[in-house]
């Protein structure tokens, strides 16, 4: 039951950006950082927790996921170090996802060689 619930978590995320795709002038760019906003907002509000424990890796790993987790990191710093927590929680509660993309893309970036898209 917890893959289907990711599954239909993922799911109802993707279409609902397809939806802003298709019936809006919004870029993707735009929905992307919507979806980390909507993240934020979703955790500051105490929602996302109860999304997440319904549909797990369906809602950790899209970008809701990274706003909740930068959301947290904020919450957690500012509890241990007051206000300048604001500045440095999402730093260290995203530090690890950051450094990975950056290593991959380094990574691609030696073994492939860039071209035009046609």
């Amino acid at each position: 039951m917890e893959y289907w619930n990711a599954f239909l978590c993922g799911g109802i995320l993707c279409a609902i950006g397809q939806i802003f795709i298709d019936k809006t002038k919004l870029t993707p760019a735009r929905i992307l950082v919507g979806y980390v906003v909507a993240g934020v907002v979703l955790q500051a509000v105490g929602v996302y927790e109860h999304i997440v424990a319904w549909g797990g890796a369906g809602a950790t790993v899209p970008l809701t996921g990274f706003g909740s987790n930068l959301a947290k990191g904020v919450a957690k710093a500012i509890e241990e170090q007051g206000w300048i927590g604001i500045f440095t929680g999402p730093f260290t509660a995203s530090a690890a996802g950051v450094a990975a993309a950056v290593l991959f893309g380094v990574i691609a970036a030696l073994l492939f060689k860039p071209g035009e898209k046609r």
